[in-house]
């Protein structure tokens, strides 16, 4: 019977393993969450210069619309004067002139009612006949919206006022209303949305149960349009709202001025002779007049931006 044979492993010397020990190691990577997000210090940076960029006037807009019109000139700009003038500068704004600051305020509610309501009625009904039903020509009115969107605002303009100056419409409420019905990029971004939140199956299982086309869309369709409903609203509410260069032409009444035309004759005034500086009012209109819009925006965050993500992601 054979004995086994064993070998022994010498021991290393003392020298190597000295180095081993004092060899660096390697550092792992992080492991990275799929639920928790990156971070970025460059992002985090340029996205905190985006906010100050953002911020910064409407500070100064809220800073200032606290000072009198003496103040205006004596302290500084980012910072409260001694006397604080707030509610007599809004007091003051919706009585001067004979209140013609609420009448420019009822004019804007107007022409947003009428002319950013019916861009989104036009709009929801074109979107969702252009992406769910076939017929001739599609193409064509296809091509002519991307067209329409590229076109400038300020570039048919001046077509537009020749156009309604033969009409006989200049210098009346319709004049600002009937452009603001159209809107290019509203009908497009309710084509898309349309497309991919509203089933073809969920159209053709509501016409076998003998639903007409108008019960089809207004009980089945509209609800699912909702979020896109909301962001094109808000988008033709903010155009109409800051349009400025549309009634500058197409109005001479000061009685139908939007808040845009009037606060910007109320700041022109400094420069006639013998006017009236009221650089303070100015500035507490401009602030009046976008507390509507922030708050639009706050309480209808959630669904807008749903609208916006339509079709971002493909099934």
């Amino acid at each position: 019977m054979s004995t086994p044979v064993t070998t022994s492993v010498p021991a290393a010397p003392a020298e190597d393993s000295g180095r081993a020990k004092s060899a660096p190691r390697l550092r792992r990577a992080k492991a990275h969450h799929p639920g928790r997000p990156k971070r970025s210090k460059l992002l985090t940076a340029l996205t905190s210069l985006v906010v100050l960029y953002t911020v910064a006037p409407l500070i100064w807009l809220a800073v200032n619309a606290t000072k009198t019109q003496s103040g205006l000139g004596d302290s500084n700009g980012l910072w409260f004067a001694d006397d604080f003038a707030l509610w007599d500068n809004i007091h003051d704004t919706f009585t001067y002139h004979d209140g013609v600051f609420t009448r420019w305020l009822l004019n804007t509610l107007l022409y947003v009612v009428l002319g950013a309501g019916g861009a989104t009625l036009l709009a929801v009904l074109g979107g969702y006949a252009l992406a769910k039903f076939d017929f001739p020509g599609k193409r064509g009115i296809f091509a002519t919206v991307i067209g329409a969107v590229a076109v400038p605002g300020t570039a048919l303009a001046v077509p537009t006022f020749l156009m309604f100056s033969k009409m006989g419409l200049t210098d009346t409420p319709w004049a600002v209303v009937i452009p603001s019905l159209v809107s290019p990029f509203g009908l497009y971004l309710m084509w898309v949305f349309a497309t991919e939140a509203i089933p073809t199956e969920l159209l053709e299982a509501a016409r076998m149960d003998g639903a007409s086309e108008a019960r089809t869309f207004f009980q089945v369709a509209l609800p699912l349009l909702a979020p896109g409903i909301v962001t094109v609203l808000l988008f033709t509410t903010v155009a109409t709202w800051n349009n400025y260069f549309l009634p500058l032409i197409m109005l001479k009444d000061p009685e139908w001025y939007p808040l845009t035309l009037g606060l910007s004759a109320w700041n022109s005034q400094a420069e006639t002779v013998g006017g009236e500086v009221i650089f303070n009012l100015v500035i507490t209109g401009s602030l009046i007049t976008i507390l509507p819009l922030i708050a639009a925006f706050l309480f209808l965050q959630k669904y807008w931006q749903s609208g916006l993500a339509a079709g971002s992601v493909k099934e």
